[in-house]
C-alpha cells in the first residue's frame, strides 16, 4: 500500500504531480494528447482535502460542473488529486463506479468522463510488480476529468490512438523498474 504524507501541502502535492504529468505521461509519451494542454496551461489540478469517499463525491460532482460550465479554452481537463483518501487500490477501484455513476446523474454522460491514476494501480490479471501497470500510477491517487470533445478531437488528430495502450506497455517494458525509478515522479518500486 503506498502512504501519503497527510502534512504535504497543496502545492507540495500538485509539484509532484506536474513532475509526473511532465516526465512521465508527456516525457515517456504515455498520452500523446497530455502536452498540447499542459503547454497552453489549460489542466486545472486541484487537490482534495477529503479523507472519506462521501466527501471525495462531493468535491468530484463540484469539479465536474465546474469543469462543464467553464469553456476548453480555459480549462481543457482537471485532475482531482486526493491523497487522503481511497490510498488503497482496492476501495479507490471501487469508487470509480460511483464517479461514473455521478457523470450520469449529472446528465454530463456523453460530455465528460473520468480516468484514473493512482500509486498502486494494477490492471487486472497482472502481477503487482508488473511494469505495465506504472502507465497508470502516479504519486497520488487521481480522478483525471476529461471532455469527450477534447478526446475524439486528439482521436482525429493521432489515428493510431488505439494502439496508445501497447505502445505504452512496450514503452515501460523498455523502461523497466529501474528507469521508472530514475524518473523519480513516484511511486518507487
Amino acid at each position: 500500500m503506498s502512504t501519503t504524507n497527510p502534512n504535504a501541502d497543496d502545492d507540495q502535492v500538485i509539484a509532484a504531480t506536474q513532475r509526473w504529468l511532465e516526465r512521465a505521461v508527456i516525457g515517456l509519451n504515455l498520452c500523446p494528447f497530455a502536452k498540447a494542454v499542459h503547454v497552453k496551461k489549460q489542466v486545472r489540478y486541484v487537490v482534495s482535502s477529503a479523507t472519506t469517499p462521501e466527501e471525495l463525491l462531493e468535491t468530484l460532482m463540484n469539479e465536474l460542473q465546474y469543469l462543464s460550465d467553464t469553456p476548453a479554452e480555459e480549462v481543457d481537463t482537471t485532475l482531482l488529486i486526493h491523497p487522503f483518501v481511497l490510498t488503497d487500490f482496492v476501495d479507490y477501484n471501487e469508487f470509480l463506479d460511483v464517479a461514473d455513476a455521478a457523470v450520469e446523474n449529472m446528465h454530463l454522460d456523453g460530455e465528460l468522463q473520468v480516468a484514473s491514476f493512482h500509486p498502486d494501480y494494477q490492471f487486472a490479471d497482472t502481477d503487482v510488480n508488473d511494469i505495465s501497470n506504472y502507465t497508470n500510477r502516479a504519486p497520488y491517487p487521481i480522478l483525471h476529468l476529461l471532455r469527450e470533445d477534447s478526446i475524439e478531437r486528439a482521436v482525429e488528430a493521432f489515428p493510431e490512438a488505439s494502439e496508445i495502450f501497447e505502445k505504452n506497455i512496450e514503452t515501460m517494458e523498455k523502461l523497466g523498474h529501474e528507469g521508472w525509478d530514475k524518473l523519480d515522479v513516484g511511486p518507487a518500486h
